[in-house]
């Protein structure tokens, strides 16, 4: 993992962690509302991934961990400076949860050398992207109470664009920064 060459510590690591949920938070207000859709289009999932991809699964699912738990105490880091457990509990709720257990897999992957070259990182990056909404989804039908064919419609389908452009800066940004810090054994 990138960090690994950085941390040394059990202080290293909280460090580390609060850096990948801070990476978030920021990449958070960098959003765009989509008409008709309860679910704006932010930079919070290139954030998950490079964390993930840097840190590694459970730092990586520590940060979102710890990315949940700033905003739901009030910190305004979730889209447009939200905050609060209503927003976690909202139709965008199932989107935020899906952090983690997309952070623990493009971590997995990660470790195992997928995020070093572009050509193996663009799908690691992508699938993270998607398993944000296999959280996201069902979350969002049941939580605004809509069809399926409408929360498809409203909630994956206007994000596919953007999800794939995600994926792609960090498949460059990732094996960029390998290169940067030098091999390490896979």
């Amino acid at each position: 993992m990138l960090a690994d060459g950085v941390a040394r510590s059990r202080a290293h690591d909280v460090a580390l962690v609060l850096c990948g949920a801070l990476l978030t938070a920021g990449l958070a207000q960098v959003s765009i509302s989509v008409p008709g859709s309860p679910v704006p289009i932010t930079g919070q999932s290139l954030g998950v991934i490079v964390a993930a991809a840097a840190l590694g699964p459970m730092r990586g699912m520590a940060a979102q961990v710890l990315y949940l738990l700033m905003g739901a105490v009030g910190l305004p880091f979730f889209a447009e400076g939200a905050s609060g457990m209503e927003r976690i509990l909202g139709a965008t709720g199932g989107y935020l949860v899906g952090f983690v257990p997309a952070a623990f897999l493009v971590g997995l992957a990660a470790q195992r050398g997928l995020d070093r070259r572009p050509w193996t990182a663009l799908p690691l990056f992508a699938v993270g992207q998607l398993a944000v909404f296999v959280v996201g989804l069902p979350w969002l039908v049941l939580s605004a109470r809509l069809g399926v064919a409408k929360a498809v419609g409203v909630g994956f389908t206007p994000f596919l664009p953007g999800g794939l452009l995600k994926a792609a800066i960090a498949a460059v940004l990732l094996p960029l920064a390998w290169r940067l810090v030098g091999p390490r054994k896979v």
